[in-house]
């Protein structure tokens, strides 16, 4: 075969014995798939191993090595062969993973890295077999399908018309105003604005970089260009639109951070300089050519206010950092009055919840709310499927359904 090795690979080192992982590249699958613990010679097609990275976001494939690492891991505590793997070690594997917490829908996307490095190598897939399917339905019976949903950063919060009504609740206006004026303040008031404008994920939202906001018809608002996102892995290209608020936001965010270029959101350095009180020393005129004293220590030095220092940083934003900004900002919200509604009580249940897609919950539900259809709702957060935009919807499906209209009007 072509561009492929055969490796044996019970001679290399194994997960358990290597001392460092530094040196090996995080996006590099073939140096997972040669540690892996295998019962016989495997034959490693380099060319379709480059071809699927090639392929393949960088998300991914760190998701399939985690996943691989995983599996191999505790194949080898267990004796048991990872490559190629039998029906009864994937079932016994989901099995403890559903033990130890894991939900359905990681079951299934172990289950799908453990079939996918068997077509890669060649080897016969053994997650299709009769014993996988009926351990993992088994599980799923168990412990339910239903995912758990990220709690909705809405505009004004559970409103029933987000035109009309006050807002109540946890609501994105309170988080905005309650922003402070200085360097994170503006970056966060900026990043959530943006955040709900568009629903984009945590990694597309950090993506976006100063080139790609565009000018629209309405003079006060932009386009955003969305050059590549987890439902476009082509890089066919999308367009958002950003609202005259996240546009002042964003204008207010780059001028003070002196950004003209490269990411719009980036990591903000804070230093804090404590204060210094005056130092009293000897005057000048005492201090003879024969003393050594440093001058420096005999001068009188004056008082040195507190102050804070901001550092902006040259990369955008960590996809990780999003979320933790949230729920700062939600904290701090509440600290001030903002959030006069919550209690201490429904702040700690609310920060449980919340994550960086919390945006995009909050805008599908306000479109919604607002009288979109499913198409419009699905064209606007560049969906392709109506699955996750109905599940999002469904207990405001149900309170404006049939049944909850009619028990509304009955009070």
């Amino acid at each position: 075969m072509s561009g492929s090795a055969s490796i044996d690979m019970n001679t290399l080192p194994t997960v358990e014995n290597r001392t460092s992982t530094a040196a090996v590249p995080a996006d590099d699958l073939s140096w997972t798939v040669v540690r892996m613990r295998a019962g016989e010679r495997i034959v490693v097609n380099a060319p379709l191993i480059a071809a699927y990275q090639a392929a393949s976001s960088r998300h991914s494939i760190r998701a399939l090595k985690s996943d691989l690492e995983a599996f191999d891991l505790w194949c080898r505590r267990h004796d048991r062969t990872a490559l190629p793997a039998a029906p009864e070690t994937v079932a016994d594997y989901l099995d403890h993973r559903a033990e130890k917490g894991s939900k359905p829908a990681s079951l299934g996307r172990y289950k799908a890295s453990i079939a996918k490095i068997h077509q890669l190598l060649d080897l016969k897939d053994p997650t299709p077999a009769p014993l996988v399917k009926l351990r993992l339905q088994a599980i799923r019976r168990r412990l339910g399908t239903a995912q758990r949903q990220a709690r909705p950063l809405r505009f004004k919060g559970p409103v029933r018309n987000v035109e009309r009504d006050a807002p109540r609740g946890l609501n994105v206006r309170a988080l905005l105003e309650s922003c402070a004026e200085d360097l994170p303040g503006l970056r966060d008031r900026a990043l959530l604005s943006a955040g709900y404008d568009t629903g984009l994920r945590a990694s597309e939202l950090v993506a976006i970089e100063v080139e790609h906001i565009l000018e629209a018809i309405d003079p006060e608002a932009r386009l955003l260009s969305i050059p590549r996102s987890k439902g476009d892995q082509d890089g066919e290209g999308a367009t958002a639109y950003l609202s005259p608020r996240t546009v002042r936001a964003i204008t207010a965010w780059l001028e003070v951070a002196e950004i003209a270029a490269g990411p719009v959101f980036r990591r903000v350095n804070v230093r804090r300089c404590k204060a210094r009180a005056a130092v009293r020393g000897r005057h000048i005129d005492s201090i003879s050519a024969l003393e050594t004293w440093d001058l420096r220590k005999t001068l009188s030095k004056p008082a040195v206010p507190a102050r804070v220092a901001y550092d902006v940083g040259a990369g955008a934003l960590h996809p990780a950092s999003v979320g933790s900004i949230y729920r700062a900002m939600i904290q701090r919200a509440f600290d001030r009055g903002a959030l006069p509604d919550l209690t201490s009580d429904d702040l700690e249940r609310v920060l449980k919840g919340i994550s960086a897609h919390s945006t995009r919950v909050g805008l599908n539900q306000d479109l919604f709310t607002s009288g979109e259809d499913l198409a419009g709702i699905m064209d606007a957060l560049r969906w392709k499927s109506p699955r996750m935009p109905l599940a999002y919807n469904r207990n405001l499906a149900a309170e404006q359904a049939a049944a909850g209209r009619l028990m509304a009007k009955l009070g």
